[in-house]
């Protein structure tokens, strides 16, 4: 757990560093000091990056959850056959 929260320290410090003085200028406000070069150019680059990250984040939650618990409980399933199969 220290480990985990070590990390999330470590890259919540190297945000800040990320962009420099003529590159924050360009950023809208919500993302100022984060990226370089130019903001998004549209409403659409909120929305196509806001779609993504949604992907990204439930696809990590049912990864860790099927980790954790992968539920598979039927005798007939195939990780039993392959497991009990010499």
């Amino acid at each position: 757990m220290k480990r985990l929260l070590f990390i999330a320290c470590m890259l919540l410090v190297a945000s800040n560093t990320m962009a420099c003085a003529v590159c924050e200028s360009q950023q809208p406000r919500l993302l100022k000091g984060i990226t370089h070069g130019t903001g998004p150019e549209s409403k659409w680059d909120y929305l196509i990056v806001s779609a993504m990250l949604t992907v990204v984040l439930l696809t990590l939650f049912f990864s860790i959850k099927w980790i954790i618990r992968p539920g598979e409980k039927s005798e007939n399933h195939i990780k039993n056959f392959i497991l009990n199969n010499p």
